[in-house]
C-alpha cells in the first residue's frame, strides 16, 4: 500500500465510513492557511441507496461540491468536500442520497455539531461561542436552530398537568412575547410573538391536542387575554391567579400611597418618608440600622404604614386551609380595606374581588408562576448578552436552547443510511 493509500485509509477509518461506498479520494493540506481538506467520493458504477426505501439504484447525476466543517485535526481546521450523488429510484424518482457524516441540509458534521452545542451551552453569548468555534455568528445561530428543532421533535409532554403563562418584553416600547412553562418540569415550552388573545391561543395550540386536554390548571396574572385564551383553548383547565403578581400589585399600591403622603409631608417640612421606598417593600424583613427607623415609622399614624399593614395581612390569605376559609378571610380583609381611605389599596381590592375565583383556585391547585418569573433573569441575560434581538425567531430559539431542557445533541449512535439493503 502506497503512502497516499495508507493516508486515505487512515482518514476513512477516522471518519467511520463503511467499507463499501464512500471513499477518501484525496487529503489536501494547506499548512499556511491552517486547513486540511478531505475529499470524498462515491465511485462510479457503484449503486447508490434511495434515501426513501434504501434500494440500490443507478446514479442519476452529482450535485456541486459541498463542504462540511468537521472537528479540527491537531491545530488545523478540517473540512470534508464531496459531490453528493442523486439516485434514480424507479419508485421514488430522483433523490439526493444521505451522507453518513452529516444530517440533511447541514453544513457541519454531526460530530462538529455535537461539540458546538456543548460550547454554545457553556458560553455567555453566541459571539463568544463563534470566536471559540472559529465560525461566523450566523453559523452558530444555524447550529442553535437545528439543535432546538431536533430537541422539539424529541420532547415529550406526557404527565404534564399544570402550566404557567406570562409575558416578556422583546424589543423596545410595547413589544412583547407570550411564554408558556411546564411548572413541574421546570422548562419553557414555547414562545409566540404578541400578548393579545390570539397570541395566547396560539401558545396553547403549540401543545398537542391530546396533551392540552390533560392540563388541569394554568397559573397567570389577571390580564384578560390569557384568561380568555385559556377558556377558549383549554376550557377544562382551572385558572389560578399568580400570588407573586398579586403581591406585586399590593406593593405598587403601597408605594403609590407612600408617594402621595411623602409629597404632602414635604409641604409641611416633614421628610420622614424620604428614602423609605425599599423599607416598605422589605417590611418585616428589615434588619440592622434600618430596623429601628422602620418600627418608628410604623408606630406613627401614617397612611403608608396602614397601607403596608393591609398588604402584609393579605399574605395570610395563602395560608388558609381550604377555599372556604380563604373566602371568609378575603371577605373580612376586603371589608376592612374598603372602609379605609387608601384609594390605591381599595382599587386593588376591587380587582382581586373581580378575580376571586382565580384566587380561590389556588387552594385546589397550589401553583404559582414563580418558575416563570425565575426565568426572567436568565432571559434578560440572554437579551443583554445578545444586545437585543432583531428577529423574534432568534429570540425564541435562544430561549428554548437555554431554558427548554431539550435533548439538543445530534444522534451519534446511528449512522445515516449510506448503502443499499442488498
Amino acid at each position: 500500500m502506497s503512502l497516499d493509500d495508507s493516508l486515505h485509509e487512515h482518514y476513512r477509518r477516522l471518519l467511520q465510513l463503511p467499507a463499501k461506498g464512500w471513499r477518501v479520494a484525496a487529503v489536501e493540506e494547506d499548512v499556511p492557511g491552517g486547513r486540511v481538506t478531505v475529499r470524498l467520493e462515491w465511485p462510479d458504477g457503484v449503486p447508490v441507496p434511495c434515501p426513501i426505501c434504501g434500494d440500490g439504484c443507478p446514479i442519476y447525476d452529482r450535485l456541486e461540491e459541498r463542504r462540511w466543517r468537521h472537528l479540527s485535526v491537531m491545530q488545523y481546521r478540517l473540512e470534508l468536500l464531496a459531490a453528493v450523488p442523486r439516485s434514480q429510484c424507479p419508485t421514488h424518482g430522483v433523490r439526493t442520497i444521505a451522507v453518513p457524516w452529516a444530517e440533511p441540509g447541514a453544513r457541519f458534521t454531526v460530530m462538529f455539531e455535537a461539540f458546538a452545542v456543548r460550547v454554545i451551552d457553556a458560553c455567555r453569548s453566541l459571539t463568544q461561542a463563534a470566536a471559540l468555534l472559529d465560525l461566523h455568528w450566523d453559523g452558530v445561530q444555524r447550529i442553535v436552530d437545528r439543535a432546538v428543532a431536533r430537541g422539539l421533535l424529541r420532547r415529550s409532554t406526557e404527565g404534564m398537568v399544570a402550566v404557567g403563562l406570562d409575558e416578556k418584553s422583546f424589543g423596545k416600547g410595547q413589544d412583547y412575547v407570550s411564554l408558556m412553562t411546564d411548572l413541574k418540569g421546570q422548562r419553557v415550552l414555547e414562545i409566540v410573538p404578541g400578548r393579545d388573545k390570539p397570541s395566547a391561543v396560539a401558545l396553547w395550540e403549540k401543545l398537542p391536542e391530546a396533551q392540552r386536554q390533560k392540563i388541569v390548571a394554568a397559573a397567570m396574572d389577571m390580564g384578560a387575554n390569557f384568561a380568555a385564551a385559556t377558556r377558549s383553548a383549554a376550557p377544562q383547565a382551572d385558572i389560578v391567579h399568580d400570588k407573586f403578581h398579586i403581591s406585586k400589585m399590593l406593593n405598587e399600591a403601597v408605594n403609590k400611597v407612600r408617594r402621595e403622603e411623602h409629597r404632602k409631608l414635604l409641604q409641611r417640612g416633614d421628610d420622614s418618608l424620604t428614602g423609605t421606598k425599599f423599607l416598605w417593600l422589605q417590611g418585616a424583613a428589615v434588619e440592622g440600622e434600618h430596623a429601628l427607623s422602620f418600627a418608628e415609622l410604623c408606630a406613627r399614624n401614617l397612611k403608608t404604614a396602614r397601607a403596608w399593614a393591609h398588604k402584609e395581612t393579605f399574605t395570610e390569605f395563602w395560608n388558609q386551609l381550604d377555599a372556604g376559609r380563604g373566602l371568609a378571610f378575603f371577605d373580612d380583609w376586603f371589608r376592612t380595606v374598603r372602609r379605609s381611605q387608601l384609594e390605591p389599596l381599595k382599587k386593588v381590592a376591587l380587582t382581586l374581588k373581580e378575580h376571586l375565583r382565580g384566587l380561590l383556585n389556588y387552594f385546589t391547585h397550589p401553583i404559582t408562576n414563580a418558575l416563570t418569573e425565575g426565568f426572567n433573569s436568565k432571559i434578560q441575560a440572554i437579551k443583554a448578552d445578545a444586545r437585543g434581538f432583531r428577529r423574534f425567531e432568534n429570540y425564541r430559539a435562544r430561549i428554548l436552547f437555554f431554558c427548554g431542557k431539550l435533548d439538543l445533541m445530534p444522534d451519534l449512535s446511528a449512522p445515516l443510511v449510506t448503502h443499499s439493503k442488498a
